[in-house]
């Protein structure tokens, strides 16, 4: 982009220097500080919305930040977006995505993420021990075919808002609760039947499950998974919940590790893992949220949540509570 003579002028300078001549007789110019209008600013931001506009031969700038590919019907992401490292919002909606490659995950200043209308199945349980489990704090994945997210999503405890509205969700993460720094949820339109227990410790500003088919919950008639005698098993697992005994997969088998995270908490406290008693009861969702979108067209803010027993004695003390309080 530089002027033609003066490069050709310098061109010449410098051929004649590099012959030995004396500077004397060099064509150079004084030294001009370049002007502002001169000098072009690394690009941060770039938008494109149409197939035809998207670049094919050439690179992103690396200085980018901000970059939108919508509607051109990418079906996967862009090794070249992946070498971004300094981006920070990345809008790949109205594509045909139908899977996330883990090196999405080495964005490390990724802090918004747009997926909706997309074809996606599933979210990676590897991008949410990435990296992003610290930076990122918006994702929507509305729109997709997305049935179950996996036990480790609730890693990313940087989430402020996630959009999860016009999926197959047959059920929320267990562990939810742990994303204490939620503030915005949606997840209507999917197909919840339930809540999970944890979501009680959610502290929302909005919340919208509109149009899920929620069950009509039912404490009277319980899932029963109670072994007695305990296993062994069940009394160990119990134990190291219940006392924060350190654990990690160079102690125990993986397997047994996960299902110690997904450990289930009874009414009184105590953890349970597969020998339990399980209902479903009603719980207000203004308890969580501040303002609450209506789960049907009836004007109700309540959803059943997943409730359960350690033993047939912690049960029946519910039990007793619950006949008294509608009797």
């Amino acid at each position: 982009q530089a002027n033609v003579i003066n490069l050709k002028t310098f061109l010449s300078a410098v051929r004649l220097a590099h012959q030995g001549n004396d500077t004397g007789v060099l064509p150079l110019s004084p030294l001009v500080p370049a002007k502002n209008s001169d000098v072009e600013k690394p690009k941060t931001k770039m938008i494109i919305t149409s197939r035809r506009d998207y670049p094919l031969t050439k690179s992103f700038p690396f200085s980018l930040e901000h970059l939108q590919t919508s509607y051109c019907k990418l079906a996967r992401i862009d090794t070249r977006v992946l070498c971004l490292k300094k981006l920070r919002k990345l809008d790949l909606s109205h594509n045909h995505i139908k899977q996330l490659p883990a090196t999405l995950g080495d964005l490390v200043c990724l802090q918004e993420l747009d997926l909706h209308d997309n074809h996606l199945e599933a979210f990676s349980g590897a991008l949410c021990s990435s990296s992003l489990q610290k930076s990122l704090q918006f994702l929507d994945l509305s729109q997709n075919q997305i049935q179950a997210l996996p036990i480790e999503f609730c890693q990313l405890r940087g989430l402020v808002q996630l959009r999860l509205d016009d999926n197959a969700l047959l059920r929320l993460p267990c562990r939810i609760g742990q994303l204490s720094h939620l503030r915005f949820l949606s997840a209507a339109r999917n197909k919840l039947p339930f809540l999970p227990c944890d979501f009680r410790k959610l502290c929302l500003e909005n919340l919208d499950l509109f149009g899920n088919p929620f069950e009509q919950p039912n404490p009277l008639v319980p899932n029963i998974q109670l072994k007695i005698p305990l296993t062994l098993l069940e009394c160990a697992a119990r134990a190291t919940v219940n006392h924060s005994i350190p654990y990690g997969c160079h102690l125990l088998p993986s397997h047994l590790c996960k299902d110690l995270e997904v450990a289930k908490t009874c009414r009184c406290g105590s953890a349970c893992l597969s020998s339990f008693i399980q209902i479903t009861v009603t719980m207000n969702l203004h308890h969580v949220a501040h303002t609450v979108v209506l789960v049907d067209n009836m004007g109700g803010t309540e959803a059943p949540i997943l409730c359960y027993f350690c033993s047939l004695d912690c049960y029946s003390q519910f039990l007793d509570r619950h006949l008294q309080s509608n009797g």
